[in-house]
């Protein structure tokens, strides 16, 4: 009797453990998952930094929902290879109306490792909303990432982007009220698809001009068809007897003859026209003595 009790505490409390491991899962609050790209579910974050140094870093496809403060900087960084097209969604859910003091206005920025700010070719860079509204829709698209790039261009480059949320315009009452921020990155293509946007070349950039002849004369050259392309030929220019007068390395000796005699003509002429005529002395004549 005695050993059947003992196994019996054991199996109880074992029951009791299987039992309250459901509720206790529930009731512990855990962030929704969110699909990325390639199928796999990836957890929402609820973090954010405050500069360039403390960015949450956020994978593609990735999610994020904070609660922050209006009038802070808010930073992300995710990674983006060559090939590849990103897009930042950002949706801001704002305060009470009854809350606030005026209108909001919201921007979103990219910037690289370099922390160059790079453009968006799509998207709602900036959103204002009025007292009334509830939430502020922004969304960016980044540049197809280069494999390389000049030093002195600011292409996109395979590497870490920074994503900046901020406050450009609100009211001064406003600040530091509670606010959720949802981030979404999104990325599409890859390595096959490297080639930036307007780089294949649909035609040549100059007509074949008679092709398939060669410079033998003994060879016969092939008829040409009725699809064939030739170059027009190019216009003789028309010239006279003074036209070699005035080209080539005779230029800068007539220019100087020229140059020269006009210089002299001017000096003569001023010299003429400046000068005074001397004036003639008085001639006294002696008066004899009467």
């Amino acid at each position: 009797m005695r050993k059947l009790f003992t196994l019996a505490a054991p199996a109880a409390a074992l029951t009791g453990l299987l039992l309250l491991a459901p509720a206790a899962s529930a009731a512990s609050p855990s962030p929704s998952p969110s699909p990325s790209a390639s199928g796999s579910v990836k957890p929402v974050l609820n973090s954010v930094g405050t500069s360039f140094l403390t960015a949450t870093t956020l994978a593609a496809g990735q999610d994020a929902d904070v609660p922050v403060s209006t009038g802070d900087y808010l930073y992300w960084a995710f990674p983006a290879s060559e090939g590849q097209t990103a897009t930042v969604e950002v949706k801001v859910t704002l305060p009470d109306a009854a809350d606030r003091h005026g209108p909001q206005t919201w921007t979103v920025e990219l910037f690289d490792g370099l922390r160059r700010r790079q453009a968006c070719t799509a998207g709602p860079q900036n959103g204002t909303a009025e007292q009334s509204a509830t939430t502020v829709a922004l969304s960016c698209s980044l540049r197809q990432i280069r494999s390389w790039a000049e030093p002195w261009s600011g292409d996109p480059l395979p590497g870490t982007y920074y994503i900046r949320l901020s406050t450009s315009d609100i009211q001064q009452q406003d600040l530091g009220l509670a606010t959720q921020v949802h981030v979404h990155v999104a990325t599409k293509g890859g390595v096959n698809d490297a080639q930036p946007e307007g780089g294949s070349l649909k035609a040549p950039l100059v007509p074949p001009v008679n092709a398939g002849s060669t410079a033998s004369g003994a060879a016969t050259a092939p008829a040409p068809s009725a699809s064939a392309t030739y170059a027009a030929a190019p216009v003789a220019e028309e010239t006279h007897w003074y036209s070699d007068l005035f080209s080539g390395w005779n230029t800068r000796w007539w220019w100087t003859i020229a140059g020269g005699t006009l210089a002299a003509l001017a000096g003569v002429a001023g010299y003429t026209l400046t000068r005074h005529p001397r004036g003639q002395r008085p001639r006294y004549h002696s008066v004899p003595p009467q």
